[in-house]
């Protein structure tokens, strides 16, 4: 952990608006408290999304603003200070210049010489943009040859049994971020065209946080470096 006198820092370099709510905004609201200085990426405005609000009252032309907009309100409820979109098409960041793509983040992680980067994992990520931002992280954290230590966010509480994957508990960190719900959920809300039909998020408060899980997951990307906790990125 660096000394009091040097801020913390973490990159998240993601695929979509919401990735940062719905998977991990916990951890973040929790560093964002801590005083971690986060910068997040979405390499997309999500503009392709199946979901327009409910109604709908969103089309293809006005999605990408109206994302956008939710992003920024989701980084703020999340304590996110600075955001970076890459303009890259939804669900085509497989399709994009790998090469580019991979050369950018890495001088992205030259630039801030983050402590931490998250991204998603190449092969568990899931969605085909997921895997593929996750594929071009990866890449461009081992040539920036940085001290910090790369994690892989996970989906809810899958990894509680690593072994499926191909993993052991040593490669888990399991951070508490039940102090942190009510922000996860302000920021589920900010995504507004996204939940409006996931009847659960606008119930009262307090019935809203008990759907939301006290721990989230992330997986080492470099496994071979040495861990000081099991339960802190840091």
């Amino acid at each position: 952990m660096k000394t009091s006198d040097s801020k913390r820092k973490l990159l998240a370099v993601f695929a979509h608006p919401d990735d940062e709510s719905f998977i991990c905004g916990g951890m973040f609201a929790k560093y964002a408290s801590e005083g971690v200085d986060i910068t997040l990426v979405s390499a997309t405005r999500g503009e392709m999304g199946r979901r327009m609000g409910n109604p709908p009252y969103l089309n293809r032309e006005t999605m990408a603003a109206a994302r956008e907009q939710e992003l920024r309100d989701a980084c703020e409820c999340l304590g996110i200070g600075k955001l970076i979109f890459f303009d890259i098409r939804d669900k085509t960041v497989e399709f994009a210049d790998e090469e580019a793509l991979t050369g950018r983040i890495e001088n992205l992680i030259r630039e801030l010489e983050p402590d931490v980067v998250l991204t998603f994992h190449e092969k568990l990520g899931g969605h085909p943009d997921h895997c593929a931002i996750g594929k071009a992280t990866t890449a461009a954290f081992r040539r920036s040859a940085g001290k910090g230590a790369l994690y892989f966010i996970t989906f809810g509480d899958a990894m509680e049994h690593p072994e499926r994957y191909g993993y052991t508990h040593k490669d888990v960190i399991k951070v508490d971020v039940r102090d942190h719900l009510a922000a996860k959920l302000a920021s589920f809300r900010a995504h507004r065209c996204q939940t409006e039909i996931d009847e659960w998020v606008w119930l009262p408060d307090r019935e809203a946080l008990a759907h939301l899980g006290n721990h989230e997951y992330f997986l080492k990307g470099n496994r071979d470096a040495p861990q000081r906790v099991y339960h802190d990125l840091f």
